[in-house]
């Protein structure tokens, strides 16, 4: 476990931000815009109109729905 995770038990749980949550999966801000609109992406909290968050716990699960061992598997969905 990384440490983050082990001093700080709400690390996993605690909402943050698009620019922490699109860094945090390896993506742009951009990306996770997109997908908002267009579906397909990790699952997001609609705090208001205009503020959107992102538990790290739903990213890890979002990321771990698209493992595969090989190019035929094809994408998740």
């Amino acid at each position: 476990m990384k440490p983050a995770v082990q001093s700080d038990p709400d690390y996993l749980d605690r909402l943050i931000g698009e620019q922490e949550a699109a860094g945090f999966i390896g993506y742009t801000v951009r990306a996770l815009q997109n997908w908002r609109v267009r579906g397909g992406g990790p699952k997001f909290v609609k705090v208001s109109a205009r503020s959107i968050r992102y538990r790290r716990r739903d990213l890890i699960a979002w990321a771990e729905s698209h493992l595969v061992q090989n190019t035929s598997q094809g994408a998740a969905a």
